[in-house]
């Protein structure tokens, strides 16, 4: 197998809803789209709006019977509450929860920073800011008409924080498991792949997880370059194509670990009587 230049670190590629990194390590982002983020705003829009109400609505009469309040500061409480139900509560919500809210619990989304992790209190607090103008003073016109111009449903407050909507709730599916290919069937059989890092073999199997998906010219490269950080793990090394080496020594990983978990389970199985017994000539009471 050819020598290949060292991996580089940095590069990366995205490919429809996933970040595949140079390690090729595939970050699974999903966006939920413009109906399902209309439907988690609109559960949301009702939720504060109801929450400003009940404030205004219990609150208010509350500190004008105690208070003797005058016009002007029952004026200044009621803008006091709406600023709490529509900047504050939302900001709170967001940041404690990491994305989440009533509305997207319902749609089963999750607000994430563009690299998919947890979002933090300046991304709600600029998300809230920014929501004011485009979801309660337009009526949602703004976050509707920029939503439907990006690929990921961003309104303008996600474009300004750096966030997106992930959607979460994904069906589950079977992935196929392959064994070893049959060009590979006799390496298989006394190939050493055991000193291999288990970081490096992680990133291999999410390769081939996700290879069929990737454009022709960035697989042939993520596999070439995978395969030469793996060449001085595996012994002997098979004179065959980069992906099919590292399907050979996924799957050989795979099986053998598989073996030894076994291998062990039966092992407990036999000393279970031991291990769990009383000592000889102590009273079972």
């Amino acid at each position: 197998m050819p020598r290949l230049p060292a991996i580089d670190q940095s590069s990366y590629s995205e490919l429809d809803d996933e970040i595949v990194t140079g390690e090729a390590v595939a970050l699974d982002l999903r966006p939920s789209s413009f109906v399902l983020r209309a439907a988690g705003a609109l559960v949301d829009f009702v939720a504060y709006l109801g929450f400003y109400l009940v404030l205004v609505l219990l609150v208010i009469p509350i500190l004008v019977d105690n208070f003797q309040l005058g016009d002007a500061v029952i004026a200044a409480v009621a803008v006091a509450m709406l600023v709490l139900a529509i900047v504050v509560a939302p900001i709170a919500v967001e940041t404690l929860s990491h994305g989440k809210s009533l509305g997207k619990l319902v749609i089963g989304a999750r607000i994430v920073r563009d690299d998919g992790g947890a979002i933090g209190f300046r991304h709600a607090f600029i998300r809230a800011l920014l929501g004011v103008i485009e979801i309660f003073m337009s009526l949602g016109g703004i976050a509707v008409i920029t939503s439907l111009l990006n690929e990921r449903s961003k309104r303008l407050g996600d474009l300004v924080a750096g966030t997106f909507s992930q959607h979460e709730r994904v069906s589950l599916t079977d992935k196929p498991v392959y064994g070893v290919p049959e060009q590979l069937a006799q390496w298989a059989l006394t190939v050493d792949v055991a000193r291999m890092p288990d970081r490096l073999s992680r990133r291999i199997a999410q390769f081939l997880a996700q290879a069929p998906r990737l454009t022709p010219e960035t697989r042939h490269r993520l596999s070439r370059e995978l395969a030469v950080e793996a060449s001085p793990y595996v012994s002997p090394l098979p004179t065959i194509e980069a992906e099919l080496f590292l399907a050979g020594v996924a799957a050989v990983r795979r099986e053998r670990e598989l073996t030894a978990l076994r291998l062990e389970a039966s092992g407990l199985e036999r000393l279970a009587p031991v291990l769990g017994g009383l000592p000889n000539g102590f009273p079972d009471r």
